[in-house]
């Protein structure tokens, strides 16, 4: 017993047993992860009246997490977030082939990526708050990955109500890694309804470009003019339903954003994107060492999920702030390489910070 961790069965995946671990830092912030996906399945936060609410999205029980419409609730997607165009890539002269599992392209890790694996859980006291570090090794070759690859997701609720997120990884051979946590937010409440009328700003003043099968273009343009903007504060549902090529290519917001660092190699844990829901007065700050933040407003939510309050998820029920490097970026020399090679160690932290207007 690890004080501050609750500890209990949530059913079985692969042969394995599967567990949920509720951590709560004793000051207001509370969090069930399970050793399935390494996922956050409920965040609980104080609003202006210190009224705690779950204000991230799941799934009640396993199966639905096991399922292949399970939209990535919570997971850390690995080995490479977000996507890669047709699974394809070169390292050191050599072509590597991903499994494709995105209309043609790789995404978030393949077919099963780590969001289908059972991790192995440690819960841990630590003078910043209860935490629990989750490793797993993923063999070489799996989904087309090379190099024997070990990771480990530290997660911490911290005593200033936030949730930290330490990632590392090592590799026996040169492979490429991308890790990122796939939560979606709603600080109404989770199944409350639109996140629409959430008030953003992101520390960036470029984004990403897609194509029509949301792989990048390879540039960065300026957010200026454009409803990427949220270098001051602008709801979410402002412009997401302008006709703008890249809004309709994105059904909405599905992009990446170029953080505003001091130099290209800065890696300090800059405060990324700053979000206040206006009805409960719940602030959340996202800070990370990551170079970028990929805004997703849950456009490819339909109805046909029931979450953990029992109600439905529609179209932007709920928003994502993953940080990570850029989508495809073993294909694009002009965006930070995502190689990791043996003897290096892949490294990177975010932090989600929750406080109130009031």
């Amino acid at each position: 017993m690890v004080r501050g961790i609750v500890r209990e069965p949530f059913g079985v995946a692969d042969g394995r047993a599967v567990e949920r671990f509720t951590l709560d830092n004793g000051v207001g912030l509370r969090a069930a992860i399970l050793s399935y996906g390494a996922l956050v399945q409920r965040l609980e936060a104080p609003d202006r009246t210190r009224r705690a609410g779950n204000v991230v999205l799941g799934l009640p029980d396993l199966d639905r997490y096991m399922r292949d419409n399970s939209p990535f609730f919570g997971v850390v997607a690995g080995r490479y977030a977000n996507r890669i165009r047709e699974g394809r890539f070169t390292l050191d002269g050599e072509t590597i082939q991903l499994a494709c599992n995105d209309d043609g392209h790789h995404l978030h890790g393949g077919a099963r990526g780590f969001d289908k694996r059972v991790w192995e859980a440690e819960p841990r006291e630590t003078d910043d708050g209860p935490a629990l570090r989750l490793t797993r090794t993923s063999p070489h070759g799996e989904e087309g990955y090379p190099g024997t690859l070990t990771a480990e997701v530290v997660y911490t609720l911290t005593r200033d109500n936030a949730l930290r997120i330490d990632y590392r990884a090592e590799t026996d051979r040169p492979t490429i890694v991308n890790l990122t946590n796939h939560s979606y937010f709603n600080l109404a409440g989770e199944g409350s309804g639109t996140i629409e009328n959430h008030l953003l700003q992101i520390a960036a003043s470029r984004y990403v470009p897609i194509d029509e099968t949301l792989i990048p273009s390879g540039e960065f343009a300026p957010v200026a003019g454009a409803p990427f903007d949220f270098t001051t504060p602008h709801a979410i549902g402002e412009r997401i339903r302008e006709g703008t090529e890249q809004i309709v290519r994105g059904r909405g917001y599905d992009h990446s954003f170029v953080l505003d660092r001091p130099s290209p190699d800065d890696r300090s844990l800059l405060r990324a994107a700053r979000v206040l829901e206006p009805g409960s007065g719940r602030v959340l700050e996202v800070w990370t060492t990551a170079p970028g933040v990929q805004l997703y407003a849950g456009s490819f939510l339909d109805g046909t999920l029931t979450g953990t309050s029992g109600r439905t998820y529609r179209q932007s029920d709920g928003f994502c702030l993953e940080t990570q490097t850029f989508p495809d970026s073993p294909n694009h020399p002009n965006f930070p390489s995502p190689v990791l090679r043996p003897g290096e160690v892949y490294r990177t932290t975010t932090a989600f910070a929750f406080s109130t207007d009031g």
